[in-house]
């Protein structure tokens, strides 16, 4: 498609605040909890660099091919469906749209856990952060969000980039503190460098970083799924390179800075959130309640966040046809009613079942990252599929051809990676999730009376899915994966 596609929205989302909207979904709960998570994941600090290597590498590509996509398809708005769709026909289009909008449910109730747990040192009604007291006010906190959500997206962006610069302040003084204190130690860092031999192979324990650092970034799509808003669709993708960027160094460099002041069989110990109490080991205990308010503010902002990439991410696609056109609906202040009030049910749900099933936050975030695998994989073989055709390397606008290609192909070679390193247990639990949206979009289907399946391979596909799902239902019930 031709770059004149990509019409300029002079009352669009610009950089600045799209830049903020992707920080603010995505540095949240992940910054204060990584060092203790991968350390417990089993990965010791070669590994761990190791893994950060992937991850950067991997993840940086992914926003590339956002931004390379938003120059050459400016007619595919809100990202991630709309390339899958465009890419790969109408059910798994659909399943995109459904894959992500429940992994983005998903993550602000991984940030209640977090939440109400750091919340419990202050008060302790709130227990482990998944008990009725927790859940009742979360469940008060997300609907009110819905509701400022309903009365415009647009305004809840603005008000998100005021509230994100304020949260960043309290981590950065953290930093600042650690360092100052010179707590550092080199000697701590090249200690037990790859572990010990019951530590498994490098290999293995790389693997087991895959879910803290993916979890970490997620939401960096978060002005990509929002680009239909945006002044336009480079500008989204710019905006997620940007903050990818920035969110990189700062992650590593905490990273680093941890693994260089404890050992890591210390840092494994640690309790979630680990950073409260490595910086009060550094600095004393104004350290761990300096982490609780930056923790209090990140989490706060970030579900802000999420509310509204949730909404949006019900409200865009039914506008486009992929979901019921009742989401589509706006209301008198021309925002996003129903998709807000479907939002609000959404995270009640979820909050019940981490009620039920006294849900910690690893848990939480394990799953939600397992959810948003198959939307990652899909954008990066959307763009290898333009690049494939030509579509993406027409003139050398925007990278030249060769590095066209390497984004394309690292990309879904990141994505292939993401699968291998989640493990068959996470692709079963997968099906739990992705097998029950089928009826939706049944029902969507037979609303714009189309096809069910308008290609063989959807029918295929779908058929696939439901023996998965099966499969998945049988080792539920035999205690086999226990998503929750």
């Amino acid at each position: 498609m031709e770059n004149n596609l990509n019409s300029y929205n002079e009352k669009g989302l610009g950089t600045a605040k799209l830049t903020f909207f992707s920080i603010g979904t995505t540095l949240a709960s992940g910054v204060f909890s990584m060092v203790g998570d991968l350390a417990a994941s089993g990965a010791y600090t070669g590994a761990t660099l190791i893994g950060w290597l992937v991850c950067g590498l991997g993840t940086l590509a992914l926003c590339l091919c956002f931004y390379q996509l938003g120059i050459k398809r400016p007619d595919l708005k809100s990202g991630i469906f709309a390339y899958a769709r465009d890419g790969f026909g109408e059910y798994i289009g659909f399943n995109v749209a459904w894959g992500y909008l429940l992994s983005a449910a998903l993550t602000p109730v991984a940030f209640m856990a977090l939440l109400f747990t750091t919340l419990n040192k202050f008060f302790p009604v709130f227990g482990n952060g998944s008990n009725l007291a927790s859940c009742v006010v979360a469940s008060i906190f997300l609907w009110l969000l819905c509701f400022m959500v309903a009365r415009g997206v647009k305004e809840a962006v603005t008000v998100n980039m005021i509230a994100v610069i304020a949260k960043i302040i309290p981590i950065l003084v953290m930093i600042i503190a650690v360092l100052f204190a010179r707590a550092f130690s080199w000697d701590v860092f090249v200690s037990n460098f790859w572990g010990d031999g019951a530590a498994g192979s490098v290999l293995d324990q790389v693997k087991s970083t895959m879910f803290t650092t993916v979890w970490i970034f997620i939401g960096i799509e978060g002005a990509v799924v929002l680009s239909a808003r945006a002044k336009t669709t480079k500008v989204a993708g710019k905006a997620a390179v940007y903050s990818f960027l920035g969110l990189l160094a700062l992650y590593v460099v905490i990273d680093i800075m941890g693994m260089g002041i404890m050992p890591h069989d210390q840092l494994a110990a640690l309790a979630t959130p680990s950073m409260s109490s490595l910086v009060e080991y550094v600095v004393g205990p104004w350290g761990a309640v300096l982490v609780s308010v930056a923790i209090i503010l990140s989490l706060v902002v970030a579900m802000f966040s999420y509310t509204i990439l949730v909404t949006d991410s019900e409200f865009l696609p039914a506008q486009q046809g992929c979901f019921p056109k009742f989401l589509a609906k706006e209301n008198s202040h021309g925002g996003p009613g129903n998709a807000a009030l479907v939002a609000g049910l959404i995270f009640q749900f979820f909050i019940v079942l981490v009620y039920i099933n006294s849900s910690s936050f690893q848990i939480l975030y394990t799953l939600s990252t397992s959810l948003i695998m198959i939307p990652y994989i899909s954008s990066a073989f959307f763009m290898l599929l333009e690049t494939v055709r030509g579509n993406t390397t027409k003139d050398s606008s925007g990278g030249g051809k060769l590095g066209i290609w390497v984004v394309a192909l690292l990309g879904s070679i990141y994505g292939i990676w993401m699968l291998y390193a989640s493990g068959w247990q996470y692709i079963l639990i997968m099906a739990l999730a992705y097998a029950p949206g089928a009826i939706l979009y049944i029902i969507n289907q037979k609303q714009k009376k189309e096809k069910l399946f308008p290609k063989t391979y959807d029918l295929v596909i779908f058929i696939l899915v439901m023996i998965w799902f099966v499969i998945a239902c049988v080792m539920l019930a035999t205690g086999k994966i226990q998503p929750f």
